[in-house]
């Protein structure tokens, strides 16, 4: 799922790279990504921050967790990358398991 998207996309590619996330913080990894030629690192302590967050929920009456797949933030993104949204949100969900958003607890 994407918020915020923007009105134009480029048909350029974007590479999955690694993702260093896992349960139980599978949200909180660095996400590399080769985008147009160029490397990028996303995350807590690096150049550009995270843009994405767990689409899953935790049902506490119930004890269960549910995966869903991730969530893009087109205002978390850098601006020059922003047309690529779509292409990186795909990758994303094809590379990164899906988060539930209740490993932490």
């Amino acid at each position: 799922m994407i918020v915020n998207r923007p009105k134009n996309t480029s048909k350029d590619i974007v590479e999955f790279v690694s993702y260093t996330g896992k349960y139980p913080n599978l949200c909180s990894g660095t996400l590399t990504l080769r985008i147009a030629g160029k490397e990028y690192r996303f995350g807590l302590d690096e150049k550009y921050p995270s843009f994405w967050m767990s689409g899953g929920s935790c049902s506490w009456s119930k004890g269960e967790t549910v995966t869903e797949e991730w969530i893009i933030d087109c205002d978390d993104l850098p601006k020059h990358l922003i047309k690529y949204v779509d292409l990186i949100d795909q990758v994303i969900n094809e590379n990164i398991p899906f988060g539930c958003c209740g490993g932490c607890i």
